[in-house]
């Protein structure tokens, strides 16, 4: 089966937390804090799997999560950092964030390896947070949660060349004639159900892979049929082949066909509908009425296309077209592998603005450093809350607050606490 879109839960480890220790020495309060720092949870990565072509497996493997940090102890010892882990999938695959559909990662180099998500922070022990007028410090910071995430995987095809046009139209007879590759056919609509791939050698020693691309029709672009699922595969091909039948055999109209394919891959993505394209005209050795081939040479003419006549049934014009291509591919320049509106923009502080926002009596700061102190902090000890509003100060979240209006009295809300604001 090939699979070439899923859904999977992600989750980088967690940090450990920093411990609550005093040694015991005579003369220094408290025995001298000396609690260690947790350590750094696992991060997420993403590499390029050489030997795989599909993402099957991950049909029956939905979760993924890597190795959490463990807690710091007495003695300044360190947490031990968690073990990262290592996603590997096809060459080709397009990793998203399914909530915001933003592009995370695009592996489609050998042995390309991408950070996705990030491990949370160790939490640190007390022994710093000791100062002159606070000896024996009784908190320590807990570890930061990792990032987790649902996760979009796509997997779209690495091929040169991309067989388009509408069903039974001998794609996959041409595919079968100038590669090894073996797809079923047969004399009905949607003989191919998934993309076929084959690699064409020349009789001058080039090579080049061709993709079969199925189920692209009238409304494909609005997912009818299966043309939504499978346009994808031609994005990041250099060159199309418009195979279109010619022959009349079926009472289709091969001038209506080309406009029909070309308009649901401008609907599609406008990039692609200016992608290198010849024509095709197959089936010629049934052709019945030769004004068919005629108007579509006309129409080809007006859209300054190249136009083909071959037979992938009898081999008639073949060999002819794949030297052509031959020669095109090496003027080509291959696509930008990476083309979407947002590239990978990939940062741990990319939510770091904090915001106040009013609502009643109530005041609700949210961003993402203030939310990792909060969690950090131990709510039910004095000199931890000291700590907490001393780092709201750096942060700026008390001049914010000031400016947003907060009187003393108000309610301050961070997460799920509910603060009372005080001068």
């Amino acid at each position: 089966m090939f699979t070439d879109y899923v859904k999977i839960t992600a989750k980088a480890g967690n940090g450990g937390n920093g411990a609550i220790s005093f040694r015991r020495e005579k003369y220094v309060a408290a025995g001298g804090p000396d609690g260690g720092d947790g350590g750094k949870g696992g991060d997420v990565y993403f590499q390029v799997d050489p030997n795989a072509n599909t993402l099957i497996d991950f049909r029956y493997t939905k979760k993924f999560k890597a190795e959490s940090g463990k807690n710091g102890e007495g003695a300044n010892k360190y947490g031990k950092s968690g073990e990262d882990l290592i996603i590997y999938v096809p060459i080709g695959t397009v990793i998203k964030d399914a909530k915001t559909n933003r592009v995370l990662a695009d592996l489609s180099h050998e042995g390309q390896k991408e950070l996705v998500l990030k491990g949370g922070r160790g939490g640190k022990g007390n022994s710093h947070f000791a100062t002159a007028t606070r000896q024996a410090p009784r908190f320590a910071q807990d570890g930061e949660d990792g990032e987790e995430k649902e996760l979009i995987l796509e997997l779209k095809l690495l091929a040169d060349v991309g067989l388009i046009g509408f069903p039974n139209v001998g794609k996959s007879t041409f595919l079968s004639r100038t590669t090894s590759a073996t797809p079923k056919i047969a004399d009905y609509h949607f003989t191919t159900l998934e993309p076929n791939l084959g690699v064409v050698k020349t009789d001058y020693g080039d090579s080049f892979v061709i993709a079969d691309i199925p189920g692209i029709i009238e409304g494909a672009s609005e997912g009818t049929g299966l043309g939504l699922q499978f346009l994808r595969h031609i994005e990041r091909t250099r060159l199309l082949l418009h195979v279109i039948d010619v022959s009349g055999s079926e009472g289709r109209n091969p001038v209506e066909d080309f406009k029909k394919i070309n308009t649901e891959l401008k609907k599609y993505s406008e990039k692609l509908s200016k992608r290198k394209q010849i024509i095709v005209a197959n089936k010629i050795d049934i052709l019945q009425d030769t004004k068919l081939y005629e108007e579509l040479e006309k129409t080809a003419k007006k859209n300054n296309l190249e136009i083909f006549k071959i037979s992938s049934a009898t081999g008639e014009g073949v060999s002819e077209l794949i030297k052509h291509i031959s020669e095109i591919l090496k003027v080509l320049p291959k696509e930008e592998l990476l083309d979407y509106e947002e590239q990978k923009v990939y940062s741990l502080e990319d939510d770091d603005e904090i915001t106040i926002i009013k609502e009643d009596d109530m005041y609700i700061v949210k961003g993402k450093p203030v939310e990792r102190i909060m969690k950090r902090v131990n709510i039910s000890d004095n000199e931890s809350l000291y700590y907490f509003q001393k780092s709201l100060d750096e942060l700026g979240v008390n001049q914010k607050l000031k400016a947003a209006g907060v009187q003393p009295g108000d309610i301050v809300k961070i997460l799920d606490y509910e603060l009372e604001w005080d001068e």
